[in-house]
Formats: structure tokens, C-alpha cells, sequence
């Protein structure tokens, strides 16, 4: 503590001691500036050198302080620049997500245009069970908007799957790609028939495997329609599918087999239009699938 005290004391006095040869020196100035002779000459050599050194040093300090509240400044300057900037961003991918949306709804538009013969409603989807694809899902349309089970539920350009549960606000569809899933199907030009049967294990690789069609004199070749079929019990005729990307004749050399690439992204669902009316309801029947 002693030693404390001791250098507090010697600091005092060294700055004490400072100020006043910068006192005498000024004087020393003053006073050498209204003579000539030996004071002059020693100022010129000590007094004056000290005193453009002060002032070089006050003109440092002032150029350091303007320069600090110059980077005060632009600090504010660079945070509101930082929030306009975030602002922007934040903008940007509002509208951005608004035109993925518009294209989406377009998209839906002129499926509905496609298929202008059969009543519509759009949907949201709004769950689904676990896994990358939409093979069950949940939209949020249901009885109380005209849902019912077994209708049609399009995506895309074309076939998404058909409506196996209803609430008063929500409906469950089962996907066409669902292993429990199988779509009496034919080719669009020949109408040989087929079966569509869903495979989650095919998904992955892009396609669907259809079955079942007559080895007949048809071409039915690569970049064929696979469009629903006016026999099938549930799903309404001439609904898309796909394309035939592969074609092959079965071992027993009486059926022909092979796959469909899907119209529909089932990887990523997310409005649908559901046709409000069912195939019993147009034929008049209620025949199972």
C-alpha cells in the first residue's frame, strides 16, 4: 500500500512538474518573440520546434476526432443501410413465394381448363404420412364443402389419386403411387387396357409400373398417354396418368408390361382440385373399386 501511495505521489508530481516547464515555455515564447539576441536563438531552437510539434499534435487530435465521429456516423449510416437491406430481402422473398404460388395456382387453372366437363373445388394440402412422398394425404376441404369419398383428386396435369376418408373440413386421399393403390388404366391411342399399380419402392426412380396389357398387333410405344379407362369402377375415364417410358412383352408372351412416368410431383403437393362428383354418381351405380 505504502509503495501505492509512493507512485500515486511521484505521478503527481511528474505531471506537476510537466505542466509547468509547458507554463514557463509558453512564457519563455511570449517572451522571446519581442527580443533579439541569445533568447531568440534559443527559442528558435527549443521553443519554437515544441511549439509546431503541439500544434501538429492538436491537429492530429482534431483530425482524429473528426474522423471518429465521421465512423460514428457512417455506423449509423451502414445500421440503417443493414435494416433497408433486410427489409429488401424480406420483401424479395415475399414476392418470390407469392410467384412460385401464382404459378402453382396457373398451373391449376388450366388443369381445371383441361378437364372443364367435371365440377371442381381447390384444396390445400395440409398434411401427409411420414416419408418423402404424398402417397396419403390430408387437404382441408371436406363434407361440409361437397367432399365425399371416392372422388377424383387431380395435381399437376392430371391424376393425383381419389378420396378414401371425409370430415366436416378435411379429407384424406390415397395416391395412385400407394402400394394399395391399382388404377385400371389404358393407352390413349389404341385403348388397350392396362393396370396401374402403385409402388412406393419405384417412386424414387421417377416412374410407375403398369400391367397387364394385351400382346396385340397395337403399337403402344415410348411417350404413349396412360389415361384412366372408361372400365374402371371408381376413377372417371380419361383422366392423365402418364407416359409410357418403358414397354416390354410379359414371359408368357400374352400380356405386356412396363412403366409410366407421372404427371404429377409427388414429392411435392401442395393445392389439388378434387371433382366433386363420383363415378357411381354419373353412371348411376356403386360399385366397388
Amino acid at each position: 500500500m505504502k509503495k501505492k501511495n509512493q507512485k500515486s505521489r511521484s505521478n503527481k508530481y511528474w505531471l506537476l512538474g510537466t505542466s509547468l516547464v509547458c507554463v514557463l515555455l509558453m512564457i519563455f515564447s511570449v517572451f522571446a518573440e519581442k527580443v533579439e539576441g541569445p533568447f531568440r536563438g534559443v527559442a528558435d531552437i527549443t521553443v519554437i520546434p515544441m511549439q509546431k510539434g503541439i500544434s501538429q499534435i492538436g491537429t492530429w487530435i482534431g483530425d482524429v476526432s473528426e474522423n471518429f465521429e465521421t465512423l460514428k456516423q457512417l455506423k449509423k449510416e451502414n445500421k440503417k443501410l443493414q435494416k433497408q437491406v433486410d427489409q429488401l430481402t424480406t420483401e424479395n422473398s415475399n414476392l418470390q413465394e407469392e410467384k412460385y404460388e401464382l404459378d402453382r395456382l396457373q398451373d391449376l387453372y388450366k388443369l381445371d381448363q383441361t378437364y372443364a366437363e367435371y365440377p371442381k373445388v381447390g384444396a390445400r394440402v395440409i398434411g401427409k404420412d411420414s416419408g418423402n412422398w404424398f402417397s396419403t394425404f390430408t387437404i382441408d376441404k371436406g363434407s361440409n364443402d361437397g367432399i365425399k369419398v371416392d372422388q377424383n383428386v387431380l395435381a399437376g396435369s392430371g391424376l393425383v389419386g381419389i378420396v378414401t376418408q371425409t370430415g366436416p373440413t378435411w379429407a384424406t386421399v390415397r395416391a395412385i403411387i400407394d402400394d394399395s393403390s391399382n388404377v385400371s388404366g389404358m393407352a390413349l391411342s389404341t385403348s388397350d387396357k392396362c393396370i396401374v399399380r402403385g409402388d412406393l419402392s419405384l417412386i424414387g426412380e421417377g416412374k410407375i409400373r403398369f400391367e397387364q396389357m394385351e400382346n396385340n398387333d397395337h403399337d403402344v410405344e415410348v411417350g404413349e398417354q396412360i389415361v384412366t379407362s372408361h372400365i374402371s369402377d371408381k376413377y372417371l375415364q380419361g383422366l392423365l396418368i402418364g407416359y409410357v417410358s418403358e414397354i416390354n412383352v410379359d414371359a408368357n408372351n400374352l400380356t405386356r408390361s412396363g412403366y409410366i412416368t407421372p404427371v404429377v410431383d409427388f414429392k411435392n403437393l401442395q393445392e389439388v382440385l378434387v371433382i366433386t362428383t363420383t363415378k357411381a354418381e354419373m353412371t348411376g351405380t356403386d360399385q366397388s373399386e
